[in-house]
């Protein structure tokens, strides 16, 4: 059995003001995306599916997909605002899909085996994938997933704040809640998030953050569905409203279906939430490069 790799990469980007999912990053001109599907071939990963937009197709494939197709089995599914909604009888007014448990929902047809769903434009190292791969082959099971979380410090941006899912964890190892947080960012006595009035709370370096790298079986899907069929239900008027991943998970961990398993990462996290942490990530890479991580250009 080869795991799957999922990669959401509908996002519009309004913070970065452009295709970032495309966007080079690598010597090559390779994308952000291009480093997880090298790191997961070599995880021993047998598939690829992009999860896109039908607008983005042509500049998607040209960009990136012509490269990945030639060396692994590559899918293409399309999240759009009526996607999985056939049962819907009025599609409600929206300014875009539905979030990221949609964008799995949206790719159904292409997960047949245990699977992660990471996000386009976050670079999450390659023990990340090493560790990943060796759950999915080994312990996931329709009772168990697992996810790679990282600790908090390792994943700010120096120019604006960001939101990440602040992870609760047991003795065990396992997941217990995600809640997620936004407007994060370290000042000068320590890391912080704003609530939605205003607040400042304190977050300790150490505290475990989900970047969105999960592992998945296939049977969540079913899980998927249901809960989303509920949640359109229940936001026809909330144009804004979205249904994410860990919205899924913490439903499942409550009501005691699954057990999520917290694998660990020490790795930077790196991504391009602004334009201005494009120079930081082209130097990351570099430096990656001359330390024999990866090759100068990724596809030879």
């Amino acid at each position: 059995m080869q795991p799957t790799l999922l990669i959401l990469a509908a996002g519009i980007g309004s913070r970065y003001g452009g295709l970032k999912q495309v966007d080079g990053m690598g010597a090559g001109g390779e994308a952000i995306l291009e480093f997880s599907v090298y790191d997961a071939i070599r995880a021993g990963f047998g598939k690829v599916v992009f999860v896109i937009r039908k607008d983005i197709e042509e500049a998607f494939r040209d960009k990136v997909g012509r490269r990945i197709e030639a060396q692994i089995r590559t899918e293409y599914a399309f999240q759009e605002m009526d996607t999985a909604l056939e049962w819907l009888d009025q599609m409600p007014h929206r300014e875009k899909p539905w979030g990221t448990g949609h964008a799995i929902l949206s790719a159904k047809q292409y997960l047949t085996e245990p699977f992660i769903a990471i996000n386009a434009d976050d670079f999450y190292g390659a023990d990340s994938f090493e560790a990943i791969a060796g759950f999915l082959k080994q312990e996931c099971t329709p009772q168990r997933y697992g996810m790679v979380a990282y600790r908090l410090g390792n994943t700010l941006s120096e120019n604006g704040f960001v939101s990440r899912g602040v992870c609760s964890v047991s003795p065990e190892g396992f997941l217990t809640d995600v809640v997620e947080r936004t407007k994060i960012e370290r000042m000068e006595d320590g890391i912080h998030f704003l609530d939605e009035s205003g607040g400042r709370h304190f977050l300790e370096d150490q505290t475990p953050v989900s970047m969105n790298f999960w592992g998945f079986h296939p049977t969540v899907l079913q899980e998927i569905e249901t809960q989303f069929r509920d949640f359109v239900q229940s936001n026809l008027d909330k144009p804004k409203a979205e249904f994410y991943i860990p919205t899924v998970v913490n439903n499942l961990i409550k009501s005691g279906k699954i057990q999520l398993q917290v694998l660990t990462s020490e790795s930077q996290w790196y991504g391009v939430t602004y334009p201005e942490d494009k120079d930081t990530v082209q130097q990351a890479l570099r430096d990656m490069a001359a330390k024999g991580m990866y090759p100068g250009k990724l596809w030879g």
